[in-house]
């Protein structure tokens, strides 16, 4: 079983830290399940123009294929201007209309403001439902303010809603197979 683990900013190191951390904690409780991080930030992903995917640059063909052949997918962005990134909408954009079809797809937002942690259900969310993912009851949202001025977070509430983030989706995940 195979957990990808996408940050979808082009800046930063705030988004990527958190999918690494629900990395770590897959691999640690989870030894059988295999992890990939795909950082959006070290790949020059195409604008989508219309055309079939190979007439794309190898890095865009080799996101969408490695996002195609996981069997789970936590999506991570930050908010902007009250909406995901584009950079992540773009790559969406690319994937085909089942391309999440029996595959566990959860959701990390990071913002500044606690207003915008319903961008999760009114925007990501729709658009996994679309590609035909099954979105985790739970999501995280994080609050810029808990970094640390390394990026990191050091709060126990956090660690545990990642928990059950992982444990739900591979709890569905696993009820899809039998």
């Amino acid at each position: 079983m195979k957990l990808v683990g996408l940050s979808g900013s082009l800046s930063g190191s705030k988004t990527a830290n958190i999918v690494n951390d629900v990395l770590k904690h897959s691999k640690l409780n989870y030894p059988e399940v295999e992890t990939e991080l795909i950082d959006l930030k070290d790949y020059e992903i195409e604008f989508v123009k219309g055309m079939p995917l190979q007439f794309y640059n190898n890095d865009t063909v080799t996101v969408v294929k490695k996002l195609l052949n996981a069997d789970l997918i936590v999506i991570a962005t930050p908010i902007y201007q009250a909406s995901i990134t584009g950079a992540l909408k773009n790559l969406l954009d690319h994937l085909p209309v089942d391309a999440f079809k029996n595959k566990v797809t959860g959701i990390v937002t990071i913002a500044g403001t606690d207003k915008h942690f319903l961008v999760a259900e009114h925007q990501l969310k729709p658009i996994l439902n679309f590609l035909k993912g099954i979105v985790p009851t739970g999501n995280i949202f994080v609050h810029s303010d808990l970094f640390d001025e390394d990026n990191q977070i050091d709060d126990p509430d956090y660690h545990r809603r990642i928990k059950k983030l992982v444990d739900e989706m591979l709890h569905l995940s696993k009820s899809l197979s039998v």
